[in-house]
């Protein structure tokens, strides 16, 4: 989730620096597989010889890249030579056009480099719910990239699922119901928990936040004591502007109350008013989205989650669109880092 500015699709956008291509004409630098046979998803590329320089060889070859990309989804690299943040933005810059900022923000981060944050900063005890990344605002990365730095000992896996397989495996009638009256997402500022209206919007003029609102078809209402509660209406699913398949794409299971974790959604309802809570959905007209929906839709991602242990240097290339990602728990050190390029916005794509 995000860091805003303006989100219109006339906003500036900031180019990627990308090195010269370099023509490496040899295929047999790289190999090509699966994780699992069964699955496609992710591609696993692997150097055969030593010394391959990725981040050329991928500016040589980004039209195949593209091309994996758009097929499978994911693109897992593994056993280069990446070493620094410096090498996970090159390779970032060698494979897309502009950096897409974090916008909204919803979960903590810790920005690395101008570009490259961590992956988000919760305890390690506690799982993220697959999501696409910024699918609840106006606009969103279209490539994603995970970078590990230091492995976890235990768990810490960046599980990821297919968003065309989700939409194919979800109850008609639900998937029906959720075009016809989309999502209606709701988030509540300065009561403590999580980020203040003045963080996320990255203002203290309550002007600005209402200007940013109206931009952005986001219905703002001050609270006493300084708070904020917006609501905003999304489209549950959406058709990928290059393969225009129609994929499962928002935060409606992930920001419901009833995905949190059962110690964390119990200490919150049992302190403030379900209208109170720092996110929550429901239905487009604001009606309930009811249990057996969101189990059935939790169970739907669990049934196409596909999830890999790290190894220190493999970098994940995911279409954002296509794919979705979440947070195993762990033990021990990890460090992942996360670079978001290509923005994308509703009015870019058929709905």
């Amino acid at each position: 989730m995000s860091n805003p500015e303006h989100t219109n699709s006339g906003a500036k956008r900031q180019p990627i620096a990308r090195r010269k291509a370099v023509s490496i004409a040899q295929p047999d630098l790289i190999a090509t597989n699966t994780l699992q046979p069964d699955r496609p998803l992710p591609l696993l590329v692997t150097p055969v010889v030593d010394g391959v320089r990725l981040i050329e060889w991928a500016a040589g070859h980004r039209e195949q890249i593209e091309s994996w990309l758009l097929k499978h989804g994911g693109i897992l690299l593994r056993g280069f030579a990446l070493g620094s943040v410096s090498d996970f933005e090159q390779f970032i810059g060698s494979t897309a056009d502009n950096w897409a900022e974090y916008r909204e923000p919803a979960t903590p981060r810790s920005q690395v480099s101008a570009n490259i944050y961590t992956s988000t900063d919760y305890p390690p005890a506690q799982r993220i719910f697959l999501h696409n990344e910024n699918s609840h605002t106006e606009s969103w990365p279209m490539k994603i990239y995970f970078f590990c730095v230091t492995a976890a000992q235990q768990g810490g896996e960046t599980p990821i699922a297919d968003c065309r397989a989700i939409f194919e495996r979800i109850d008609p009638a639900v998937r029906q119901r959720f075009t016809e009256k989309q999502i209606m997402y709701v988030r509540n500022f300065g009561d403590g928990l999580g980020y203040s209206w003045e963080q996320v919007f990255k203002t203290t003029d309550r002007r600005e936040v209402e200007a940013y609102c109206r931009d952005n078809q986001i219905e703002a209402e001050w609270k006493p004591d300084n708070g904020l509660r917006i609501r905003y209406v999304r489209p549950a699913v959406a058709k990928h502007p290059r393969t225009d398949e129609p994929v499962w794409f928002n935060h409606g299971t992930f920001f419901h109350i009833s995905t949190q974790e059962p110690a964390i959604r119990e200490s919150l309802l049992a302190a403030m008013p379900e209208a109170d809570l720092p996110y929550n959905t429901y239905y487009g007209d604001g009606s309930s989205i009811e249990p057996e929906v969101l189990n059935h839709l939790r169970a739907v991602y669990n049934e196409a989650t596909i999830a890999f242990p790290w190894q220190e240097g493999d970098l994940l290339m995911l279409d954002n669109m296509l794919v979705a990602h979440g947070r195993s728990s762990f033990v021990g050190p990890r460090k992942v880092l996360v670079g978001m390029a290509e923005p994308c916005h509703w009015s870019d794509i058929q709905r």
